[in-house]
């Protein structure tokens, strides 16, 4: 992605923006890491903090703001829409506030649920 700036071009890779989308979302109460669906067997599982990336997915719009998509596996007995909306607002203001972007939305997916 690139940014305009009075003072010229910054260029951001998309790298930047899920790894820090994947670190504010796992950091949200009651998130118990990023999720992945396998190809192989169709499964859902849960990533490493080192991959976490994976279950991040961000789109740049045409008019040069993202759309965010991360899926996410939570704790069991947490009250999903309360979740939701805290990791929407923290991501949208963490990935605006380190890059610059304007985040036109972010959608939360939850993949799964780890009952202990």
């Amino acid at each position: 992605m690139r940014l305009q700036t009075e003072k010229g071009e910054i260029q951001i890779s998309s790298e930047v923006f899920t790894t820090i989308t994947g670190a504010v979302a796992t950091s949200c109460f009651g998130v118990k890491g990023m999720a992945a669906r396998s190809k192989k067997d169709g499964l859902v599982h849960l990533l490493r903090s080192e991959s976490m990336s994976k279950g991040v997915r961000v789109v740049q719009q045409e008019d040069d703001s993202v759309a965010i998509e991360l899926h996410i596996i939570v704790d069991n007995g947490v009250n999903l829409n309360a979740v939701s909306d805290a990791i929407m607002s923290e991501v949208r203001y963490t990935v605006g506030r380190m890059t610059g972007a304007q985040v036109k939305s972010v959608d939360v997916y939850v993949d799964s649920m780890v009952v202990d």
